[in-house]
């Protein structure tokens, strides 16, 4: 059965600390990688989801198609690697407020996708592609894997998310900027933080003319990311901002990929822009109201569920 979400890159093993790495504190282990944590939450809503990638044949890799089966994602797409070790990362919570991430990603199965790993996953189609611009930033491969990829799915006529998802820590902005600009080209959907839209657009231009530029050019809907503030997309119609949902936010990690999976889900159930934009914004208080990448995301009965709650309330 076609999938309603096809989304492809590395999905890496996330092992969690509650405090200081240095001092032996105690891990546990996730899944964790951009467009996976994307697939989990539409999957969770009960769309068909897919997802594609190399995967290592060790332990890790392992794990990570065995969650990813768990919340009925697709993944009879994915190339198992034996030559290459599964993708780590590390999180510790350093403070209340602070985060910080050390990755082991280097030479991974995941960096290692190419154009082959994704022609069987594309040809049998999908509602949506979804791409990051993390995956590109991988490996030379994974670029043109990526590229080739928005290319097909274009010609055959199958609509195009793409999350600019800035990490400096893989490339510079100038480097981004070339590879995510022409990318752009094929999207009906941008997704952006404020500070990212420029990647897709005009260098040091205001949020306002790049979103005016990508409509110009073919693009549908921009959304911009504003963090606490909500979020604001543009189209051809004009400006519609959105606030947040008012929750406690213990881990704002997975928040961005929560808002994409809200927005898509609401798309493939033809919801109008407020309704699209709401259930992003639902989304992404259960991410950052609950630890983990993407284990907080709610059932489709759960939806409702932060509606009208004071803090600390209990449902007995």
């Amino acid at each position: 059965m076609t999938p309603d979400l096809l989304t492809f890159g590395e999905a890496m093993v996330s092992m969690r600390a509650a405090g200081p790495l240095a001092t032996g504190a105690p891990l546990s282990m996730h899944v964790a990688g951009a467009e996976s944590n994307v697939a989990v939450g539409v999957a969770r809503l009960g769309h068909r989801a897919a997802w594609a990638g190399r995967v290592s044949t060790d332990e890790f890799g392992e794990y990570v198609l065995r969650q990813l089966r768990a919340e009925g994602i697709g993944v009879d797409g994915v190339t198992r690697d034996a030559e290459r070790q599964t993708g780590l990362m590390f999180l510790e919570q350093r403070s209340a407020d602070l985060t910080r991430v050390q990755y082991y990603r280097a030479g991974s199965a995941g960096s290692a996708l190419g154009v082959d790993d994704l022609k069987a996953p594309l040809a049998a189609g999908a509602r949506m592609l979804h791409l990051t611009g993390i995956t590109p930033a991988l490996s030379d491969t994974a670029r043109a894997a990526t590229g080739w990829a928005a290319e097909a799915a274009a010609a055959a006529g199958i609509p195009i998310c793409l999350d600019v998802n800035y990490r400096a820590r893989l490339w510079s902005r100038d480097a981004a900027r070339a590879a995510l600009t022409p990318l752009a080209t094929y999207a009906s959907t941008i997704i952006a933080s404020a500070d990212e839209l420029d990647l897709v657009g005009e260098p040091d231009a205001d949020e306002s003319t790049v979103a005016a530029e990508l409509l110009r050019r073919g693009v549908q809907t921009v959304l911009v990311k504003l963090g606490a503030e909500g979020a604001r997309a543009y189209t051809a119609d004009g400006v519609e901002e959105v606030g947040v949902v008012s929750v406690t936010a213990v881990d704002t990690v997975g928040a961005g990929d929560a808002f994409t999976a809200g927005y898509l889900s609401g798309w493939f159930d033809g919801l109008d822009l407020t309704g699209r934009l709401r259930r992003a914004a639902t989304l992404g208080a259960f991410a950052v109201s609950t630890r983990g990448d993407c284990e907080g995301l709610p059932r489709r009965a759960e939806l409702a569920l932060l509606d009208g709650h004071e803090a600390g309330s209990v449902l007995r």
